[in-house]
């Protein structure tokens, strides 16, 4: 099994981990401690919306790639096989589609 996938899952959880405890601002006046959610700011929602879409990307290639390569194999020993295949190749696609899809809410989100 390749290992880049996984060392690219940890690279992104440890960002994830490293950016967590800016999630909430701590504002304090005088007298008054308020929790203002970071999120608010429109390049923190660039940030999230790019890292989602990427996943989704990054995950739908490795996908198509894999699936891609065993329909090649699969087609090649047996023709009939050839629908079925395309459909495990399209369903890896649909990951990108919904990465953008998500990356469109969190960016319609108001501010």
């Amino acid at each position: 099994m390749p290992r880049l996938p996984i060392l690219l899952l940890l690279v992104a959880a440890a960002m994830f981990a490293a950016a967590l405890p800016s999630v909430f601002a701590v504002s304090t006046n005088s007298t008054i401690t308020s929790v203002v959610p970071a999120a608010s700011s429109a390049g923190e929602k660039f940030l999230a919306a790019g890292i989602a879409f990427g996943l989704a990307a990054f995950g739908a290639g490795y996908g198509v790639g894999q699936s891609g390569a065993a329909a090649i194999a699969a087609v090649t020993e047996k023709a009939e096989v050839r629908t079925t295949a395309l459909i495990f190749v399209v369903l890896a696609e649909a990951i990108a589609i919904y990465g953008f899809a998500i990356a469109i809410l969190i960016l319609g989100q108001p501010s």
